[in-house]
């Protein structure tokens, strides 16, 4: 039977087995229940089909939630286990669930990737991929832009494992190659950042990592597959916190990451040490929401865009940031990259700073004031106390944290509703 998965075996150790050289077994795409990724369509009819499984015995229309720990063992789960495919094989659920292979499939399906990975957190597959991709003495190079999650475990946790890292610019590429040493394995960055908005240069960062023999790893949460599939650009891995946009409802933690089947596998046993692997309920609720994905995210798109001009034009608003417009410092770089579609995030400056912002969120009746970003519903917060709280006021400004500075992500109501609320809670503020 194990001769199946091999070709041109001749060098056999005295047990029988082959060298680690000498295999030939191809990795396959997935793992997956149904050859149903719906390749060649877009990303609407994908969001509602890829992946998905209906049950052969009941005729159950949409993947069932297979609320269980472990599965039956047979010859076929021994053999994968012992040629080191367990991955492939249903043992234990946090090894390999139906219900994280139906939303894996559709994932990677979205990401034209190979393979992926569910977790529990969006932190969960920021930490395990960089643990599975780093080794003893590496080095990284990110941004000082961040996620503050992000930051936190490569400045603090990097150095229990003898690793190190360099926070550049992240849109600065003459800065970032400078900081590429020799012991540098990863560049990591974010495709738009938090809450300015800043734009990673992704084909030139590629570029980097072929230069240097570096991976290229991208956390694409705030754009999402829908607008930019940062595989097709040659990047090794995307991350997503799936708590956002993919998820898009406000009711689920999780995190994802796809790449070459390859590279993922290398990220599996991770995964399983860090003990992050999402339960099957939630798999069934990321699965369920990501049907609605390229609709929610169409919406967003144009919403935010309309917000943005609005703002841009409102004399009271100092400055947008905002990818589409083009005062935004990268707009040039933003149609070749992201091609029309800037996301659902702004930012914007209010005049009479935090105080008047303060009383904006106070007078807002449709966005609510939370943190978290990608709801069907509109969020607002001020990041001088909520994202970047932990850095003093002089840290603040120096990365571009004004007085007055505010985060809106856009939701997807009518855009009519939105635009007469921010008129009505702006004018209050400047006539009472």
């Amino acid at each position: 039977m194990m001769n199946k998965n091999y070709q041109n075996i001749e060098d056999k150790r005295d047990d029988g087995s082959v060298w680690i050289n000498d295999l030939g077994r191809k990795r396959e795409s997935g793992p997956k229940l149904l050859d149903s990724r719906y390749a060649n369509f877009g990303d609407g009819t994908k969001s509602v089909h890829a992946g998905q499984y209906d049950d052969p015995q009941t005729g159950a229309l949409g993947t069932p939630i297979f609320q269980c720990s472990t599965f039956f063992l047979n010859s076929t789960s021994y053999e994968a286990i012992k040629e080191g495919r367990g991955r492939d094989e249903m043992i234990y659920s946090r090894y390999g669930n139906p219900s994280q292979w139906s939303v894996q499939e559709k994932l990677s399906s979205l990401e034209n990737a190979e393979s992926s990975i569910v977790f529990t957190s969006g932190m969960a597959a920021i930490s395990s991929t960089l643990l599975a991709i780093l080794d003893k003495g590496s080095h990284v190079v990110s941004s000082r832009d961040i996620y503050g999650g992000t930051y936190n475990f490569l400045y603090e946790d990097l150095d229990r494992f003898n690793m190190s890292v360099t926070f550049t610019s992240p849109t600065d590429i003459k800065e970032i190659e400078a900081a590429i040493n020799e012991n540098t394995k990863v560049l990591y960055f974010e495709a738009l950042t938090n809450p300015l908005l800043k734009i990673a240069p992704i084909k030139e960062l590629v570029a980097l990592g072929k230069k240097y023999n570096l991976r290229v790893i991208i956390d694409n949460t705030f754009l999402t597959p829908y607008n930019v599939k940062m595989l097709d650009l040659g990047v090794d891995l995307v991350v997503n916190s799936a708590t956002k946009y993919l998820n898009g409802h406000s009711d689920l933690i999780g995190g994802t990451v796809s790449g070459s089947r390859k590279l993922v596998d290398r990220i599996w046993p991770q995964l399983l040490k860090n003990g992050g692997s999402m339960d099957p309920h939630a798999c069934f609720l990321l699965e369920r929401s990501l049907k609605t994905f390229a609709l929610r995210m169409k919406a967003h798109n144009s919403n935010a865009l309309a917000l943005a001009t609005y703002l841009e034009k409102h004399p009271k608003i100092k400055r947008v940031y905002y990818p589409g417009l083009k005062s935004h410092d990268q707009h040039e770089l933003a149609k070749e990259q992201l091609k029309g579609k800037n996301s659902g995030m702004i930012s914007f400056e209010i005049e009479g700073g935090d105080k008047n912002a303060h009383q904006l969120l106070k007078n807002l009746k449709l966005p609510k004031e939370a943190t978290s970003l990608g709801g069907v519903e509109s969020l607002i917060s001020l990041p001088h106390n909520t994202s970047q709280a932990s850095l003093t006021k002089e840290q603040q400004k120096t990365i571009g944290i004004n007085d007055g500075l505010i985060r809106l992500s856009v939701g997807v109501e009518d855009i009519e509703d939105l635009i007469l609320d921010f008129n009505q809670s702006i004018f209050n503020i400047f006539n009472n």
